[in-house]
């Protein structure tokens, strides 16, 4: 029997302590009791970015996303394979830790997609860069806690309040869209992204590439 081996812990600032196992061929962060992403179970991370162009319509293959949390890479990655030569990725990744792991002992995984020309990586809190930004982006896709909560760091919860999606109905371009990922719905998240006055649809994905696995949620909210 395989036994999972320990890679190493990183420290979210302000927040909790993340770590990396690996077991046999796949890896898995974990936080206390919750095992936050694993290598097996890529499939709605990688439609918040393939359905994200999607929506964007004909100009989505060019479009400036800003990713809030590189996690394994599977948004990024997906974006990356969508987007043409024109289209751009800035990554907000705020623990140095997930950074490493990426480029170390993931590096197979992570397979070269930080070091693309199309990307940008900055080691930011994503409410700061969103906070700084106005008509900068095409899509704002986040996927840093397990749903609109601070599960990670209490700071987080700002990005899911009013504050938080005005400011990023500002960062957007006309057009453009918030996408969050969640592992469960939460009607109230809803009504703030709508009283917020986006226009919402609440999608529900599977947590696998083929199709199985547990039942994600992705809200696409499209500013006017």
């Amino acid at each position: 029997m395989i036994q999972r081996e320990y890679i190493g812990t990183a420290y979210v600032p302000g927040g909790e302590e993340l770590v990396l196992y690996r077991h046999g061929a796949d890896f898995m962060i974990v936080m206390g009791h919750n095992e936050l992403m694993n290598t097996r179970m890529s499939g709605s991370e990688e439609a918040l970015a393939r359905m994200t162009i999607e929506r964007l319509g004909k100009h989505g293959r060019a479009a400036h996303l800003l990713v809030g949390g590189y996690g394994m890479g599977f948004t990024l990655r997906t974006a990356l394979k969508e987007l043409d030569d024109s289209g751009r990725v800035t990554v907000a990744e705020l623990v140095p830790g997930i950074i490493d792991w990426a480029r170390g002992a993931m590096a197979e995984v992570t397979a070269g997609c930080l070091d693309d020309p199309r990307v940008r990586l900055v080691e930011d809190d994503v409410f700061e860069m969103i906070s700084r930004a106005r008509d900068q982006y095409d899509g704002i896709l986040l996927d840093v806690d397990n749903g609109p909560d601070g599960l990670t760091r209490p700071g987080n919860n700002r990005l899911y309040a009013m504050r938080g999606l005005k400011a990023a109905w500002d960062a957007l371009r006309p057009g453009g869209i918030l996408a969050v990922w969640s592992a469960a719905r939460d009607p109230s998240f809803t009504n703030r992204l709508k009283n917020a006055g986006f226009q919402v649809a609440e999608v529900g994905v599977r947590a696998r590439s083929n199709g199985k696995g547990a039942h994600h949620v992705i809200w696409f909210a499209q500013r006017d």
